[in-house]
């Protein structure tokens, strides 16, 4: 009996060898290409480190949210091959290190990802104290592991997306179930209960989540996975809008909307209040960046304009997802590319117009950490609301009510146009002591307001700023009395209303009209006359100190465009050292040539006269700020 236990364990030692396959670097690139994260780390983990591994690796984490093993791949990724790096590495590895709050180290990263420096710490704590609210936090459920998250309101319950109950095979992203919708009542205690799944039309063996209803109820928009299909050198699987009927008691007529596609995402619907725009976040054609948040008209005979692009104020070159508007029409959404404490945080932004929005304000650390952020609803009737993150390692919902901010020794004002007078949101406020260092900035919201925590018997100075406007100042001392509010009232100009010679083009863009500048033929050297013309223009950058501006240089197209481009590139940055040699700081100016690429007379068979070639031969010079 021992002799037959000695053979069964030498056969079994036998058959987990040779079950085994050893891990290959091909392996491991094919389970990261079909993103199977997962899968991909516990491969890349058992292979000789490489740069390309050590990337994948980090990566896989990343996606997944495990920063701390995120962080130690990044370590030894930049340890090891820093200066060949590409750019988006550096963010990422940034966040990952926000992530696990390390953020000495992340915003070092991050400023060099940047270009300037990063404070994040600093930032939050600002922001925190100038905001008009702090945020009080509930987890709604006990399970930290169920994976709830793309919470909305459903009359008086909620919908929200969940892991919870979840059977069949795993999703290869996370190796985790696949996601469903459900509805729960929350209690007084701010906690889910009585959660019930949606029926199977909706909850299918993809994932569903971020469900959004009309007032009506009736109506309902979600997010649903498509079949994996070739896009391209990879195969993908995108998210999908889909709308939903609820018809004599139960749910029907589920169709999918006619701008989801194969080839890129649509996700996370949100309705206006009046439901007739429906915004989502996407990464179609037209995006800035990773993904962009657009909005359709839904009209009257149930049809949808083609979707819009909420423009860079919104969006930036990273992720913009997890839109919500407000019963007053705010924007409330997520991003990673603006300035927050890591990863995605939640802004705020108010609506100047039917078609934009001013510039996102940062929650604060309330409830922003360096982990995801998002998905924040409120309802400002009750000044409660939902929304979800994953600071805790899983994707979790959290309820939230509103208290106001009060602040101490606290300077508020507005800023205002200084010729019309109107109100000018998104215009940036910064405090400066006595000694000139810089204590706070502040993006001022709608109504063109703004406050600062001071202390007492201190001198301080306020600055207004604004792109295409002349900085304002005030200087102001408090008293030491316990509580006090100093109303200021800054008005700033505009250069176009300032100065004759400054205007605005039909594109937007504000240009200074100087005299043209000539050059000699085939030359780059600055002339005579062109100099008395850039010592008008070097008059006028330093009246304006904090003006900065873009001088691009255009030839005729007599030669060919390799060469065009080379002159015209050689005669801004000409233009730009003459203005360097006369005192402007370099950091105010960038040079750009455009070739014959933008001419102002068009010549379909280069049949221009000399007059016209001279005409489009030209510097411009454009204010950037």
């Amino acid at each position: 009996m021992k002799k037959l236990f000695y053979i069964l364990f030498i056969l079994g030692c036998l058959t987990s060898v040779f079950g085994q396959k050893k891990a290959t670097v091909k392996q491991g690139d094919k389970f990261f290409e079909k993103k199977e994260y997962v899968k991909a780390a516990e491969v890349y983990e058992q292979l000789k480190p490489t740069k390309k591994i050590l990337q994948n690796l980090g990566d896989s984490y990343y996606y997944n949210f495990q920063m701390n093993n995120a962080v130690r791949a990044y370590g030894q990724l930049f340890f090891s091959y820093k200066d060949s790096l590409d750019k988006e590495s550096y963010f990422r590895y940034a966040n990952a290190l926000k992530g696990i709050e390390d953020y000495e180290k992340g915003d070092a990263f991050m400023s060099e990802y940047l270009g300037y420096t990063q404070n994040t710490p600093k930032f939050m704590k600002n922001i925190t104290r100038n905001g008009a609210y702090t945020y009080k936090l509930v987890m709604m459920s006990k399970n930290k592991t169920n994976g709830d998250f793309g919470i909305s309101f459903y009359g008086d319950k909620v919908v929200f997306s969940s892991l919870r109950n979840a059977k069949g095979e795993a999703y290869g992203w996370n190796d985790r179930p696949y996601l469903d919708l459900f509805s729960a009542s929350v209690n007084n205690e701010g906690m889910l209960v009585d959660v019930v799944p949606f029926p199977e039309v909706i909850n299918s063996k993809k994932h569903e989540s971020n469900a959004v209803f009309s007032q009506d109820l009736k109506t309902m928009y979600f997010n649903r996975t498509g079949e994996r299909v070739q896009v391209g050198d990879e195969k993908i699987a995108t998210v999908k809008l889909y709308k939903a009927e609820f018809v004599d008691g139960k749910w029907t007529n589920v169709t999918m909307l006619p701008f989801s596609s194969d080839e890129y995402s649509v996700e996370h619907p949100a309705l206006s209040k009046d439901g007739k725009q429906l915004y989502f976040a996407s990464d179609m054609k037209g995006t800035l960046g990773s993904m962009d948040i657009f909005v359709v008209e839904i009209n009257e005979d149930g049809t949808y304009s083609q979707p819009r692009n909420l423009g860079e104020t919104i969006n930036t070159i990273h992720r913009e997802q997890f839109p919500f508007i407000a019963d007053d029409g705010s924007l409330y959404f997520a991003s990673d590319g603006h300035q927050g404490a890591g990863n995605l945080d939640i802004f705020m932004s108010y609506k100047i117009s039917d078609t934009e929005f001013d510039k996102p304000q940062n929650l604060g650390e309330t409830i922003n950490s360096g982990m995801d952020d998002f998905n924040l609803i409120l309802d400002y009737k009750t000044g409660k609301g939902y929304f979800s993150s994953n600071r805790t390692g899983d994707d979790n919902l959290y309820t939230v009510a509103l208290e106001e901010n009060k602040l101490q020794f606290a300077v508020e004002g507005v800023v205002r146009d200084k010729n019309s007078l109107q109100l000018l949101p998104g215009t940036t406020v910064k405090l400066y002591n006595e000694a000139g260092e810089l204590l706070e900035e502040v993006v001022v919201g709608k109504d063109g307001d703004f406050a600062f925590n001071t202390e007492p018997n201190k001198k301080y100075k306020i600055m207004a700023f604004r792109d295409f406007y002349i900085p304002a100042e005030s200087s102001f001392d408090t008293s030491e009395k316990g509580k006090v509010y100093i109303d200021l009232e800054m008005k700033v100009e505009s250069y176009t209303d300032a100065e004759k010679n400054i205007k605005k083009d039909t594109e937007g863009s504000i240009f200074i009209e100087l005299e043209n500048i000539y050059f000699d033929l085939d030359k780059s050297d600055i002339k005579p006359q062109a100099a008395q013309v850039l010592d008008g223009l070097v008059a006028l950058l330093k009246k304006y100190p904090y003006m900065e501006i873009e001088i691009g240089a255009h030839t005729d197209s007599r030669a060919s465009d390799v060469y065009n481009l080379r002159l015209s590139n050689r005669r801004a940055a000409s233009a730009l050292e003459y203005l360097v040699q006369n005192g402007i700081e370099r950091r105010r100016l960038r040079s750009i040539g455009y070739g014959e690429t933008k001419p102002l007379i068009i010549c379909p068979k280069n049949d221009c006269t000399n007059e016209e070639h001279a005409i489009n031969r030209r510097c411009t010079f454009r204010i950037l700020k």
